[in-house]
Order: structure tokens, then sequence, then C-alpha cells
């Protein structure tokens, strides 16, 4: 069995008593940022949980956690043609299929 797209949740929870926050996800790409930061910085990323199903549940400070504005299309196009002039080519997606 395979979880759909819908079914794999990325959950953060923290309290103001707290200094960390409890990440709880099936997000491919944030589980990979989460293990190489807690290889960096073990002392204050933990791996919590490993589950079925590719979920994975770190605690990581609750500084790291941050909610930002989304780029207006003008700031992106700035970026984008900043990055054209400097030859930068945008990162790579990989093969990722549509049911992931």
């Amino acid at each position: 069995m395979r979880l759909t797209r819908y079914e794999k949740e990325t959950v953060i929870l923290f309290n103001e008593e707290e200094e960390t926050a409890s990440v709880y996800t099936h997000n491919n790409k944030l589980a990979e940022k989460l293990r190489m930061l807690a290889d960096k910085h073990p002392d204050k990323v933990k791996l919590v949980q490993i589950g079925s199903y590719g979920m994975v549940k770190y605690l990581v400070p609750k500084r790291c956690i941050s909610v930002r504005e989304p780029y207006s299309d003008a700031r992106r196009a700035v970026d984008s043609q900043r990055a054209i002039s400097a030859q930068i080519a945008p990162p790579r997606r990989g093969n990722r299929s549509k049911s992931e």
C-alpha cells in the first residue's frame, strides 16, 4: 500500500513554553533537509522517530520555523534576470513521478 499525495502530511507543532518544535513529515525533500541538518547540528536537530511509508519526526529549535512573505512577480523577474546574467542554472529537480 502507498499513501496518496493528499495523505503525505507535514505537521509542525510547538508551544510557547518549550524551545523546540516537532516536525512530522512524509515529504521526502523536507525529510532529507532535516537529516542533513541533524548530521550537521546533532546537538540541536534530533531524529525522534522513523515510521512507515517514509514518515520521519524530528525535534528542531523553534527559531528554525518561519513563515515568509511570498515572492512578488516583480521580485521573481528581477531575480530571474540576475541569474540569467550570472549564468546560474536552476536547481535540478530530478525525475520525479506525478504519483510522488
